[in-house]
């Protein structure tokens, strides 16, 4: 199965993007070769600039402390376990204690790094990493990699808090909806959201189908269209048979 989130506004965009980073991030940081922590240190130029947003930590803390006091009502509630929620809460508690500890602006640590900020500069330029370009760069992807994995994590571990602050209300989110099965006749799919509320949604495919949903919504209406593409012709176009999917509408 394949799932596709579609974000309905920017803080959801914002925080899927994080999470997508974050996990790029671990995934070339365990990794020993220098190509690996070459990507690994791009992937946390990005971090840096999503991140940067003004209202990010502040956005991160209020939905935390507002999840907080709705799982508190559940409290003595039989239907509720209390150890699940207790584990929940304990998290919540911890994750921002170390939002608030993060004082200043988001990765000015990285900022005042001239070594780093000169990599970055030279990054943004198409082949601009190269030897010839910034040979103290092409030293350091020579060190041991044990050497250079202790350095990405001592520049990345800072911002953990906003990784795992995101992987709270991401998890709630994703967790709040009821998948509903569906079909898109000959590939096409529309409802009409009747002022239903929602801040993203998954469509759940069979990966065997070879169709992609392109997603569009507002306030009003929901349109998905799956698109298949291969054959001598590579440009997508909509199924023209029955597609079945699951949707899963999701607001915190």
């Amino acid at each position: 199965m394949i799932i596709y989130e579609y974000p309905l506004n920017e803080r959801i965009r914002t925080l899927l993007r994080l999470e997508d980073l974050f996990e790029r991030s671990r995934s070339f940081i365990q990794r020993t070769e220098a190509h690996d922590h070459h990507v690994a240190l791009l992937t946390l130029f990005e971090i840096m600039e999503v991140a940067g947003r003004a209202d990010l930590k502040s956005d991160l803390l209020q939905e935390l402390e507002r999840q907080k006091q709705v799982l508190l009502a559940f409290r003595n509630n039989p239907e509720i376990s209390e150890d699940a929620l207790s584990e929940v809460l304990a998290d919540i508690e911890q994750v921002s204690t170390a939002l608030f500890g993060m004082t200043g602006r988001i990765g000015q640590y990285l900022r005042e790094n001239e070594w780093l900020m000169s990599i970055k500069q030279r990054t943004g330029i198409p082949g601009g990493a190269c030897e010839f370009d910034l040979p103290s760069y092409h030293f350091w992807l020579h060190r041991p990699a044990d050497e250079r994995v202790a350095q990405l994590a001592r520049w990345t571990s800072p911002l953990y808090p906003l990784r795992d602050g995101t992987a709270i209300i991401l998890r709630i989110l994703r967790e709040s909806g009821k998948p509903v099965q569906m079909i898109a006749p000959q590939g096409t799919f529309q409802q009409m959201l009747g002022g239903r509320v929602a801040q993203m949604m998954r469509v759940r495919l069979e990966d065997a189908l070879a169709c992609v949903p392109e997603i569009s919504a507002n306030k009003y209406v929901l349109n998905i269209r799956f698109l298949t593409q291969g054959g001598e012709d590579p440009r997508p176009r909509t199924a023209d048979s029955d597609v079945a999917f699951e949707l899963t509408f999701c607001n915190l």
